[in-house]
């Protein structure tokens, strides 16, 4: 916060007209004050509290033994102003503290406004401070947390007690969790493979942590969208689209995004509206949910957006694609009845979560997050979640709640510099239905505030990339061959001719193959070829030569597979049943590799 004090013989003042949209009401058009303490005040966007600015105020006052104080909003002394709405809040709390002592006025917020003043001239007559305006660590609300280790079978066991053996995995992440830190200090090893791979990088252009993908990464990256669109769909989800922007004084908005002020970009806008960029889809299907009408028959209800979403991570804890502020995130909210429906939501959208687990092949850690008395009215519950995942769980138990949750639950990743990251995840809200006014009509026509559940089935997208090729990392460390699963390959099956003459042959038998095929027809040799085809993880290699224009082939699979001789009709087979279920694009760059620009 800054502030310009000057000791005046007099200041007086006419509105004007407005500056912003929602300028605070101005009682009286012309006022004014006499020997007076004039501070003009310019809040700004890191400040929480006024403590400091109000004992900074007394300071001066009693420096210059004045009893009257004039508060002047005055946005000319910073370019990093707060948002008007935040801004306000923190001038009547400072107005309201200094009256206990002094004679106040403020001059209104949001007008534009003529002044006349006179300043007394003596040496201490004009100061200047700038305040640190943080809130301070004895006002933050303290909410503890216990770290357990809940089993199949039951037990819940304190962490620092629980055997690991046998579960390493389990061990790092609690004390990742536990007593880790998010900084990086390790360049995981996803960020050289993502280069290597062709598949995302860096864009200099752009704020840090917003990326480029390449044609590679964006076919991996719109696979998984439409096959977690499509499980959400399946589960009757309706699917909607919400703006990526928001007002920051926004009467429902306002008091949600205090909690998540340093992951805010703002934007200015018109006549001093400043909007901020949406974190997460939830403003907009609350404010949609709050605009509906919705009967208890229609319950439970649920939205599903694959939201592009922002958050302004700190710098050091944005890495790679694990950590990033510009994302994708599929965002599902379920509207429930009571407590027992939205228990039967949070089981239903729990078991789609491990099931997308499988579908990308990551075993991943599980930490269920509790406020201590929800569980221990649904302890029975939580060990049937444990028992259905098959292994123990990390459980974080509050002593209060502090969030807007009551349950959570999310599948974590560790990754090859032993730092946890997390992917799906369900949550039980009970705050936002009433912060929100999201209603139904209950039974006796009455209006009843629903249960929430929050949703991301896998996670952000752009991290789930990250878990696959972190996953492939740890494989390679061990001195496995590493690999996609095959139906996010961006090449699933590539013909390598042993001749330039066999070229025409190849691009034929790629027209029969039920996959994407690319041909190597570039100038090398062919086990050069072959090298370079393992190195990009193809998953399926066909050398052709003399004995494949007979029609039957000797694939290298990247993958277990008894058919060591194929025909093209059993290729196909292979190639089906590796895909059922799962969405096809095709080849996302020139099928000949001689046609293929570097993007790296």
């Amino acid at each position: 916060m800054k502030i310009l004090f000057i000791h005046a013989d007099y200041i007086e003042y006419e509105v004007k007209e407005k500056a912003i949209e929602r300028a605070e009401e101005a009682e009286r058009k012309k006022d004014g004050m006499e020997e007076a303490l004039v501070a003009f005040i310019s809040v700004e966007e890191e400040d929480e509290w006024h403590g400091k600015a109000v004992e900074e105020i007394k300071n001066v006052a009693e420096m210059l033994n004045t009893r009257n104080i004039l508060l002047y909003p005055y946005a000319h002394l910073s370019s990093n102003l707060a948002s008007p709405q935040k801004a306000m809040e923190i001038l009547h709390a400072i107005e309201k503290e200094l009256k206990e002592e002094y004679n106040v006025k403020h001059a209104p917020f949001g007008w534009y406004k003529a002044f006349k003043i006179s300043c007394k001239g003596h040496p201490l007559a004009e100061l200047s401070r700038q305040v640190e305006c943080k809130k301070e660590e004895e006002e933050k609300e303290e909410v503890k947390s216990e770290w357990y280790i809940l089993t199949p079978d039951g037990e819940l066991i304190e962490a620092e007690k629980f055997d690991f053996t046998g579960y390493e995995g389990l061990r790092k992440f609690y004390e990742y969790e536990a007593f880790g830190s998010r900084k990086v200090d390790k360049q995981p090893a996803h960020i050289k493979l993502m280069v290597e791979h062709e598949l995302v990088d860096y864009e200099p252009g752009s704020d840090y942590g917003n990326m480029r993908w390449y044609p590679k990464g964006y076919l991996i990256k719109r696979l998984l969208e439409e096959k977690v669109e499509e499980m959400c769909l399946s589960l009757g989800a309706m699917e909607v689209e919400t703006p990526i922007m928001y007002d920051v004084n926004h009467p429902a908005l306002s008091k949600y995004i205090k909690k998540f002020p340093a992951r805010q970009y703002r934007v200015k806008a018109d006549k001093g509206k400043e909007l901020f960029l949406r974190f997460a889809a939830c403003f907009g299907q609350y404010l949609m949910a709050k605009d509906m009408i919705i009967s208890y028959r229609n319950l439970p209800l649920r939205l599903f957006e694959l939201a592009r979403s922002f958050r302004k991570e700190q710098h050091g804890e944005v890495v790679g694609i694990k950590r990033l502020r510009a994302f994708t995130m599929p965002d599902m909210h379920t509207i429930c009845k009571d407590e027992e429906q939205a228990l039967q939501e949070f089981r239903r959208q729990f078991m789609l979560s491990l099931e997308w687990a499988k579908i990308i092949e990551i075993e991943g850690e599980i930490a269920i997050r509790f406020v201590r008395d929800f569980f221990e009215k649904h302890r029975d519950f939580a060990i049937e979640l444990v028992k259905a995942w098959g292994k123990p769980v990390l459980v974080e138990m509050w002593d209060k709640r502090y969030f807007y949750f009551v349950m959570k639950f999310e599948i974590n990743m560790n990754d090859s510099v032993g730092k946890a990251f997390a992917l799906s995840t369900v949550q039980i809200d009970v705050e936002n239905p009433k912060s929100f006014d999201i209603t139904y009509i209950d039974e006796n026509n009455e209006k009843k505030y629903p249960y929430l559940l929050h949703a991301s089935i896998s996670g952000g997208i752009d991290r789930c990339v990250c878990a696959l090729l972190e996953k492939e990392a740890l494989k390679m460390q061990k001195g496995e061959k590493a690999s996609l699963p095959f139906w996010l390959s961006p090449t699933q099956v590539r013909l390598i001719p042993v001749s330039e003459e066999y070229i025409k042959d190849c691009r034929k038998l790629a027209e029969k193959i039920k996959a994407r095929v690319d041909i190597d027809d570039r100038d090398a040799s062919v086990s050069k070829k072959i090298r370079e085809a393992e190195k990009e993880w193809v998953p399926i290699i066909i050398v052709y030569g003399e004995k494949e224009k007979q029609g039957v082939f000797s694939p290298r699979y990247r993958f277990k597979c008894d058919n060591k001789e194929v025909t093209i009709e059993q290729l196909n087979g292979i190639i089906e049943e590796k895909m059922r279920g799962y969405p096809f694009r095709p080849l996302p760059l020139p099928m000949m590799l001689s046609m293929r620009a570097k993007f790296r």
